[in-house]
């Protein structure tokens, strides 16, 4: 049966959501604020209840968030999890009109994707991949960077929604679909391999016997500085927060997504084979929830010491 393509225009006003974890709830909480009649669905009760007392929409399933919007996020933590929402009797594609739209901004691989284009290809049904960077604080705040993969007439049409979540200024169109998908993968891949590789040398240079501040200052003032050294680490040098908003068990998933993409394009990733094997050792030793960041203490064990930096002295004790 032949379906009649219907490609919209203009940015909806109405759209669907699904997944409401740590990332997806800071998102829909800015669409609403942006004035967005929202229609979601999880799995929790609990969540759902919320969403309700906000004002949005509950729908009973993917299919019917699909019906009711013709524009549907999905914010979901694995591909197999995306596949799942996305077929079947009560799936998004089984109720997502003909002309609708699916934009996926979880963190995922371009086969799924793939998959609903073909089979969708003669409903019109514009398909975006649009995951995010910049963790939960990101979400809550409405500054996430958003890699967008699709076409650009559909990455200009939808561009007021992800305004409504993400920084305007990092809000990318990376090119073709599957784009926003790789560029994710080798963002976390090379920022997880930053996080090793700083642990690591900190780690040799205070058993060496370099005071860990005046080690961390020469790194930073010379050509190895990076963004990690000199920022993202601080969280657990300063208050030994490991950042248990994203737990280690999704970080060992991106990083197999990562290590998978390569292999599909012929690439050796030797660097960032070892890299996964030392999350997966974190992973091992302090559990699935335990922080993304949480490798770092592998190294803090091995010294017998936790790496955290002296407190600035304050102006009342200088002067003292």
């Amino acid at each position: 049966m032949q379906h009649q393509a219907n490609t919209p225009t203009a940015a909806p006003t109405r759209i669907g959501f699904i997944g409401l974890g740590s990332m997806g709830s800071g998102m829909t909480r800015n669409l609403l604020k942006a004035g967005y009649q929202l229609v979601v669905h999880d799995t929790r009760p609990e969540i759902l209840d919320e969403y309700a007392a906000l004002g949005a929409e509950i729908a009973d399933s993917a299919a019917a968030v699909a019906a009711a919007t013709g524009t549907v996020i999905t914010m979901l933590p694995t591909p197999a999890i995306v596949s799942e929402v996305l077929n079947g009797p009560d799936g998004v594609l089984a109720g997502l009109p003909d002309g609708g739209t699916w934009i996926d901004m979880s963190t995922s691989v371009p086969a799924v994707a793939d998959d609903v284009r073909r089979r969708t290809a003669d409903r019109g049904i514009a398909v975006l991949d649009a995951p995010v960077s910049g963790m939960a604080v990101g979400a809550a705040t409405g500054r996430l960077q958003i890699f967008i993969g699709g076409d650009a007439a559909d990455v200009a049409r939808l561009r007021p929604v992800f305004e409504a979540m993400g920084d305007p200024e990092r809000i990318l169109h990376v090119g073709p679909h599957g784009a926003g998908y790789a560029v994710k993968l080798m963002i976390n891949q090379l920022w997880f391999s930053h996080l090793v590789a700083t642990a690591e040398v900190l780690a040799v240079g205070v058993k060496a016997g370099v005071e860990l501040g005046v080690l961390r200052d020469a790194l930073i003032a010379s050509p190895a500085n990076s963004n990690f050294l000199e920022n993202d680490v601080r969280c657990i040098l300063e208050q030994g927060d490991y950042d248990e908003g994203f737990a280690i068990a999704l970080a060992c998933k991106d990083l197999g997504l990562s290590t998978d993409l390569a292999a599909a394009v012929g690439m050796p990733v030797e660097v960032s084979a070892v890299v996964e094997q030392v999350y997966r050792r974190a992973r091992a030793s302090y559990g699935d929830r335990a922080g993304e960041m949480t490798p770092f203490k592998l190294y803090e064990d091995l010294l017998g010491t936790p790496m955290r930096l002296a407190p600035a002295a304050t102006p009342e004790a200088v002067g003292a």
